[in-house]
């Protein structure tokens, strides 16, 4: 029976594994790619784990499986919640085939369900017990000293203590592994590595600066990791398949720009009181956004202060999408690109779409913050998400022609492609 193997390395961009796999420091990566095929692939709108794995593990849009970001308002309300597994409505590609699938530390996923196979939910993850089935598993993850995710508040005061959690974390992760792979039956291997998106996040700079205090630490990881991907390949036979890929890219970055700054400067946002609260949105408001760049109109009937009629929605996106192009920080345009809903998002769930989605230029950081005191800032993270140049790397001649740009949109099919391929010749 044909394996398949899915090896996720969260937020790592083309440049970055070519340039690893180029200068020697990810040999096995280097030797698959030599053999295989590699492609820059477009991410999700918005650029963000949690859309861009649901995209891939679905094979569908936001506006169909109904992940627009990590955070919603309830509906008819102005209160955050925070969407999980349970409102993905679409099946992931483990769901839809008869092979029986391991899946570690897929962002996105919890609380997890009863399955045939393994699965262990990854960012964001609150508690272990609902993390893991079957739960038979926990007490052995215990023994490896399993950990959720890497305790990235650590950064926040001691890049050490962070780079000494983000170790253990990946060493843990790989006993996982080496367990799950040999104690029980599958046909699907799905590990995911989410501490590169973390990495990147605080040491960018670290990547770039050769000179730089933790280069060489920076390094390592990946070293690290692509030790995991030489013995993955080493023990698949040729007829099995292995992908490697990442749900969106990274550069690095120089300002985060402030978007609910921006619109109350400009009127669009407005409050009952001087304290920026979602609870104290008024009803002259006609916008706000949630994260990263996702901009809602304050409709009539969608929200309990809406004002905004849908006659005159047309009037306000266009003022909107004027202020967007227009700004500039530093002398420097800020926003890339603007798209209306209906451009990127096709669906049942369309409706609940943002009306807007904002991707920044180079190096500009998109953020909500309904309570930032500035336009823009410079906080602890020396990088920032891309949406133009994540990475899909197969062992084999398996993608479509050039011709067409690969999405995060394609990974279901090829997966549940192959799986059926395998089932159909035993």
């Amino acid at each position: 029976m044909k394996k398949i193997v899915i090896i996720g390395l969260d937020g790592v961009p083309f440049e970055l594994i070519k340039d690893f796999s180029d200068k020697g420091v990810m040999p096995n990566t280097s030797q698959i790619i030599q053999e295989g095929d590699l492609r820059c692939m477009s991410s999700s709108l918005p650029e963000v784990s949690s859309v861009a794995w649901s995209s891939i593990i679905t094979g569908k849009n936001p506006a169909e499986h109904g992940i627009f970001g990590f955070t919603e308002l309830y509906p008819n309300t102005y209160q955050i919640r925070f969407p999980n597994f349970l409102d993905l409505k679409e099946r992931p590609f483990w769901e839809r085939v008869k092979e029986n699938s391991i899946i570690i530390n897929l962002p996105a996923t919890y609380p997890v369900r009863e399955m045939r196979g393994v699965h262990i939910s990854g960012f964001v993850s609150i508690d272990l017990e609902r993390s893991v089935y079957p739960k038979e598993l926990i007490p052995k993850l215990k023994e490896f000293g399993y950990q959720l995710d890497v305790d990235s508040e650590k950064a926040h005061h001691s890049l050490d203590l962070f780079l000494e959690d983000l170790d253990k974390t990946l060493e843990a992760r790989i006993k996982t592994y080496r367990y799950l792979w040999e104690s029980y039956k599958w046909g699907i291997f799905m590990l995911v590595f989410t501490g590169t998106d973390r990495l990147m996040h605080f040491l960018w700079s670290a990547y770039e600066d050769e000179n730089h205090k933790y280069h060489q630490q920076f390094l390592d990881h990946f070293r690290k990791i692509d030790e995991v991907i030489g013995q993955i390949h080493n023990r698949l036979d040729s007829n099995d398949l292995l992908i490697i890929l990442s749900d969106h890219g990274f550069e690095g970055l120089d300002k985060d720009i402030y978007i609910n700054y921006l619109l109350r400067k400009e009127g669009f946002l407005k409050f009952e009181d001087t304290q920026p609260e979602w609870r104290n949105i008024s009803s002259e408001s006609l916008a706000f956004a949630l994260d990263p760049a996702r901009i809602y109109l304050n409709l009539k009937g969608n929200y309990p202060k809406g004002k905004l009629s849908k006659e005159d929605k047309e009037i306000v996106l266009r003022d909107l999408e004027g202020l967007f192009s227009s700004l500039e920080v530093e002398g420097k345009r800020v926003i890339k690109s603007i798209y209306r809903k209906e451009e990127i998002y096709k669906g049942p769930f369309l409706e609940s779409a943002p009306d807007l989605v904002l991707v920044g230029e180079k190096g500009f950081n998109l953020k909500a913050n309904i309570k930032a005191k500035n336009l823009s800032d410079r906080g602890v993270f020396t990088g920032k998400h891309t949406q133009d140049n994540a990475f899909i790397l197969v062992n084999r001649d398996l993608l479509e022609s050039s011709s067409k740009k690969t999405s995060v949109f394609d990974v279901a099919k090829i997966v549940i492609g192959s799986a059926e391929n395998s089932y159909s010749k035993r």
